[in-house]
């Protein structure tokens, strides 16, 4: 792949997951807790706060879209966020029968988020 193609798949992906991380993740949430929402049980301060968070960075990411290689750290930041994020999730997630679908929910979302700007982000700038 060319550094061209590079960059203008990564201007994609970040786009799309920064429209993702604003408007899918509640819904996601709705439709699907056992994969999506932790703490589903009425009202969640904790899925409120994700929630927040993750809206913000999807802001960022829309914004870096325009120009990637002027946001570098907020995209490695993304990536090793998603990665730790990910991974704690993934051993909470056996932690009862209820917890299991997060596997092939929001885990799995993380770690393929970071595996796909860990490709297309350039090295070097």
């Amino acid at each position: 792949m060319t550094d061209a193609n590079r960059l203008k798949y990564l201007r994609i992906a970040l786009l799309l997951m920064g429209l993702t991380f604003i408007f899918a993740l509640w819904p996601l949430t709705m439709v699907w807790p056992s994969g999506w929402s932790w703490h589903a049980e009425g009202r969640s301060y904790y899925l409120e706060m994700i929630l927040g968070l993750y809206a913000t960075l999807g802001v960022f990411l829309l914004l870096a879209s325009r120009n990637p290689l002027a946001h570098l750290s907020l995209i490695w930041f993304t990536v090793w966020s998603s990665i730790v994020h990910g991974g704690i999730m993934a051993v909470q997630s056996f932690s009862g029968q209820h917890t299991m679908g997060h596997l092939w929910g929001d885990v799995l979302a993380l770690f393929v988020v970071a595996a796909v700007l860990a490709v297309l982000t350039p090295r070097q700038a």
